[in-house]
């Protein structure tokens, strides 16, 4: 049954103006509502638990805690705000105005960029931890992190208000109908972002990484020799191997997972790709969100405490939060 041309716009009283509804395939219509949807439940928990756990319980107040808190906030807006808004835009008409739309774009460029910046600050967190652990306490304190923090938060709303100006100054610029949101960002704004939002931060992401891995080993075998001449050499060098093992694993899910979620997002951004290809590269980056909590807090014993008083409802009884979440 063929369905009349007025039915299938966003506004059939503006036929001129007026966008066709949006029409996938039943194996889109799934993907979208279903594992999308999934994905944007677990990103929201996660993210929720990791956000209760770091506020509530005063021992995890720790300068560590306050960036994973801060990753944890723009995590659960993707999941809360972003990954609902792109599915709705990819299934329905846009009825809520040029201005929400600005909005909905503006908020997930901050957040995009707000989350790579929080990336570095844990970076930076871990190479002073382990490469300057004397002058660890005086460097880094919850004081400076949470300055950390909300300059991280707000050199992204100031970064993306430049790239942004034309668009917050005539919201809709870029919409082609009646019933569309989309944001055209220009080509030198997609360099400077590729170049002030990726290949910087995950250069030097990579570079103190490669460093902490370093001296990570070196301080491992030193110990390893220290401990050697008083115990029993061979037991020592098993533990120390592990050690080293688990500190090499650790890191290097940390790079894989990141370049993996973010190079396809830019490189479809530069040089272009089909639409089945650009969805697949939002939905890996959407993903991210969801296995940052798992990658930064689930390998913390601290953290599975955590859920377990939240989800026991323990954080009901009074003083809780001064129970021990490090022991």
């Amino acid at each position: 049954m063929e369905v009349q041309d007025g039915a299938e716009l966003c506004f059939p009283q503006l036929l001129n103006t007026s966008c066709r509804k949006p029409t996938s395939h039943q194996l889109d219509f799934v993907f979208l509502h279903v594992v999308m949807s999934s994905i944007s439940v677990l990103i929201i928990v996660l993210n929720l638990l990791v956000i209760i756990s770091v506020s509530y319980f005063r021992q995890l107040h720790t300068p560590t805690n306050i960036l994973l808190l801060s990753l944890a906030v723009s995590d659960f807006l993707v999941g809360f705000v972003l990954l609902p808004g792109e599915i709705y835009v990819q299934t329905h008409c846009w009825f809520h105005g040029d201005m929400m739309c600005c909005v909905y774009h503006y908020l997930g460029y901050i957040v995009f960029s707000t989350s790579v910046g929080n990336m570095v600050l844990i970076s930076i967190d871990r190479y002073v931890a382990i490469c300057h652990p004397l002058h660890y306490p005086t460097r880094v304190t919850v004081t400076k992190a949470k300055l950390c923090v909300l300059l991280c938060w707000f050199c992204s709303i100031f970064y993306i208000s430049v790239v942004f100006k034309d668009f917050l100054a005539q919201p809709g610029i870029n919409n082609s109908c009646d019933g569309q949101c989309i944001v055209v960002i220009s080509y030198s704004a997609i360099v400077s972002g590729l170049i002030v939002t990726f290949i910087a931060p995950v250069t030097a992401i990579i570079l103190q990484y490669m460093r902490i891995f370093v001296v990570a080993v070196s301080q491992a075998r030193a110990m390893r020799s220290h401990t050697a001449a008083v115990t029993h050499q061979h037991s020592v060098t098993r533990s120390k191997r592990k050690s080293e093992l688990k500190a090499a694993r650790t890191l290097g899910v940390l790079i894989f997972v990141f370049l993996i979620c973010f190079c396809p997002y830019y490189c479809v951004s530069i040089v272009g790709a089909s639409p089945s290809a650009v969805k697949f590269v939002i939905s890996m980056y959407y993903s991210n969100s969801c296995l940052n909590p798992l990658i930064y807090a689930l390998f913390y014993p601290w953290f599975r405490k955590a859920v377990k008083h939240i989800v026991t409802l323990q954080i009901l009884q009074p003083g809780s939060s001064e129970v021990s979440m490090l022991k």
